[in-house]
């Protein structure tokens, strides 16, 4: 997302970008030609695509291409339909070269050991630092496809706020976001299986990840301070010329992004369609605004929940979804739940019930979306009742080329 010349206050704005990976439309494995994509779209090859209102970038691997609005916009009601239509753009000029977008946070039987290629244009020095410090060609670097939402803020006042009501969503995102049970052509036993490994992928440098959910801060300078410097110091001994020493080296789940003024959320899967993206992102902001709009007052209580409490909610719900058990009272207060303990399917029910149409239309855009997922389950169990047990390739090629129809067409995924 280009950065404005002046910030936005908090929720002025959002930003989206929703990650694809390029596959071959017969057997849908994973395609390198990310860099063809972008310089057919532009006929020069910088990484980039200037599409007007959204915009397309490459990301560290040649199966990968991102897409994005360029600058915030003041509503998602105006996302879904352009995102969909560059989808459809992109699949068109991908025909050509036999190959086609697919949806999902992980490719069901990629093998990055042998099918990872990093972009070798431009920053590849970059990715190059990644590559030699990091283990790339493996599913944690070269099979992640993500949401990321950018929330903006402007001064101290607005980021302690927006950080605090951030990090105690963040847990329960993955019961409603899952779309990942899937890898190396089996089920995972995670219905989030691509957070799983996103956590890990740094481990060899712990500062860089934490515990995903970020630790409760004061001020701008501490988080530089305390989460920031030992991160840039414990990666020094590996890069030296400091190549990867920026705020974006910075893994946890949600990540101050200061050169724009905004919060980057990364904890959320890519789904089957925009549409289901981004009803995905009208949840999570609706309930960071709430948080939010509790005010000064609401602050402190809001960062004494322990980042290990939060951590251990996450790590249930990228394992189990919306069928994770969440009996933290404090917790569920905060939420303004009304109980003491629930799965996570129970807690979005409640959330989203509170949710309101913010404009002319709205009620179309996300509605549909949630009440689908909330009774039929996030992506990731539908997929696994599509498969039901019968992991064969040809099975799991079945599943997925119907996942990318959903895509082209933006339609929901409903197993038959």
């Amino acid at each position: 997302m280009i950065a404005q010349a002046a910030p936005l206050g908090a929720f002025g704005g959002v930003g989206i970008e929703l990650e694809y990976m390029i596959v071959d439309k017969q057997g849908l494995s994973p395609l390198p030609i990310a860099d063809r994509l972008l310089q057919a779209a532009s006929d020069k090859l910088n990484g980039e695509v200037d599409r007007g209102t959204l915009g397309w970038s490459n990301e560290m691997v040649l199966h990968v291409i991102e897409i994005k609005n360029q600058r915030p916009s003041a509503s998602l009601e105006t996302l879904p339909a352009p995102f969909q239509r560059e989808v459809r753009y992109i699949d068109s000029i991908l025909d050509a070269y036999g190959a086609r977008l697919m949806p999902t946070a992980m490719h069901p039987w990629m093998n990055p050991r042998r099918e990872t290629r990093l972009w070798p244009h431009s920053n590849r020095e970059l990715y190059q630092t990644y590559a030699r410090i990091f283990d790339c060609n493996s599913h944690g670097w070269a099979n992640l496809q993500s949401m990321h939402i950018n929330l903006p803020f402007s001064g101290d006042h607005e980021f302690v706020r927006l950080h605090a009501a951030i990090r105690l969503v963040l847990p329960i995102l993955p019961a409603l976001a899952a779309s990942s049970p899937l890898a190396d052509g089996h089920n995972t036993g995670y219905a989030d299986f691509r957070m799983e490994n996103y956590r890990i992928n740094a481990q060899s440098i712990a500062s860089i990840a934490g515990q995903l959910i970020p630790e409760p801060v004061s001020t701008c300078d501490e988080y530089e301070k305390t989460i920031l410097e030992p991160m840039y110091r414990d990666i020094a001994e590996f890069d030296r010329h400091g190549i990867l020493q920026q705020e974006w080296l910075n893994s946890r789940g949600a990540i101050p992004r200061f050169d724009r003024s905004a919060i980057e959320i990364r904890v959320i899967d890519t789904q089957e369609c925009p549409q289901a993206d981004l009803s995905i992102a009208a949840a999570a902001v609706t309930v960071i605004k709430r948080l939010y709009d509790q005010g000064s007052g609401a602050l402190l209580f809001q960062q004494q929940v322990d980042t290990g409490t939060l951590a251990s909610i996450f790590l249930a719900c990228i394992r189990d979804a919306d069928q994770a058990s969440i009996d933290h009272a404090r917790y569920l207060e905060l939420m303004e739940f009304p109980g003491r303990r629930c799965t996570a399917n129970e807690l979005w029910h409640h959330l989203i019930a509170e949710m309101q149409p913010s404009g002319r239309g709205a009620a179309v855009f996300w509605r549909e979306p949630l009440q689908t997922i909330l009774k039929h389950g996030p992506l990731a169990r539908r997929i696994l009742q599509a498969v039901n047990r019968d992991e064969s390739i040809a099975h799991l090629q079945a599943i997925y080329r119907q996942l990318c129809d959903c895509l082209h067409s933006g339609r929901m995924y409903l197993p038959q």
